[in-house]
């Protein structure tokens, strides 16, 4: 049975019947924005920069590795960047600050990812404002970026940056459930950047980002290898991320006979998972790998993604991003 995003960027008569509860999503969504910007519904301000790197579609953008990016970009300027995440995926239900040996069934699949990826603070808690509080009173960074969250108003934020997949944009347009919208498209126009993750027009290049492969390593001993080596080779691609298809695609491009396996995004794996393969060669995306490390998978293999910014975008984030940490002197 075919999922109902499936449905969000086909044609089919089926969504019609959605609309109409579309449509009172879409307007609560307004609602709900315009009594926080009045003041009529408080929203939690912190003496450290907030920066959001959202979206107004459901699913997977490519968020994660643009904060990673920045995450090193404010790094490389001598600050120090935090990070607070709803922890999608994970079971804990209060304030937790992530560790190398959480397991992603707790913490959530993508916080345990930037921690290890970036060794920064990361603090997972369903209210990113009591997160940002954490971060603030252990004086553990001087900016905080927030992994999605751009519809949790609760926490106040300087300074929005919404994620656009150039490859699947918005779908049919619609608000959910009829379509894959958060908030209506008008959302856009109030945010201080877009960043388009690739790209179908000279006007979105300036401010895009691609996602190249960067390492290849086994996830039980950190080999490191090269995608040449696997190269016309039959392999298992395992996928539980919101895009599988943009993974495969990637890998075919790198001339891997690809056998998909496309798992919901935020999937826990078990050993069931890779049944009946005969300890053949599989192939993950990091965000998988960190739910894996306790099973055993003799050949199974790691691709590392990293986000590679266009200059003008690189500008423009170094642009808005720096005079927040200045300020935060005088805060």
């Amino acid at each position: 049975m075919k999922s109902l995003e499936h449905y969000w960027y086909q044609a089919n008569y089926f969504i019609w019947l959605l609309i109409p509860i579309s449509w009172l999503f879409c307007a609560v969504s307004v609602v709900r924005r315009k009594l926080y910007q009045l003041n009529l519904i408080k929203s939690y301000s912190s003496q450290l920069p907030v920066v959001v790197i959202g979206n107004i579609v459901a699913g997977g953008s490519g968020k994660t590795p643009l904060l990673i990016a920045l995450c090193e970009l404010i790094k490389d300027m001598g600050y120090r960047p935090g990070v607070v995440s709803r922890g999608y995926g994970g079971d804990y239900s209060g304030l937790r600050q992530v560790t190398d040996d959480d397991p992603a069934e707790l913490v959530g699949d993508e916080p345990l990812m930037v921690q290890q990826r970036t060794k920064v603070p990361v603090v997972v808690s369903v209210d990113r404002a009591a997160a940002v509080t954490y971060l603030q009173s252990n004086d553990a960074c001087d900016i905080v970026l927030s992994d999605d969250g751009l519809q949790h108003y609760r926490m106040r934020r300087d300074l929005e940056i919404a994620v656009v997949d150039a490859r699947r944009r918005f779908g049919n347009g619609y608000c959910l459930p009829a379509g894959p919208l958060r908030e209506p498209l008008s959302r856009l126009q109030t945010v201080d950047l877009v960043a388009y993750n690739t790209v179908n027009s000279e006007a979105e290049e300036a401010c895009s980002y691609t996602l190249q492969i960067t390492q290849l390593y086994h996830l039980g001993t950190g080999e490191s290898s090269s995608l040449s080596s696997l190269s016309r080779k039959a392999v298992h691609a395992v996928a539980g991320i919101g895009d599988p298809g943009r993974f495969f695609t990637a890998l075919r491009k790198n001339e891997l006979a690809v056998i998909e396996h496309a798992f919901s995004d935020h999937h826990r794996y078990t050993q069931d998972d890779f049944s009946g393969w005969h300890d053949e060669c599989i192939i993950m995306t990091e965000k998988d790998a960190v739910k894996c490390r306790a099973l055993s998978l003799p050949d199974a293999w790691v691709i590392r993604v990293d986000a590679e910014l266009a200059e003008t975008l690189e500008s423009q984030l170094n642009s808005k991003i720096l005079p927040l940490l200045k300020q935060r002197k005088t805060r």
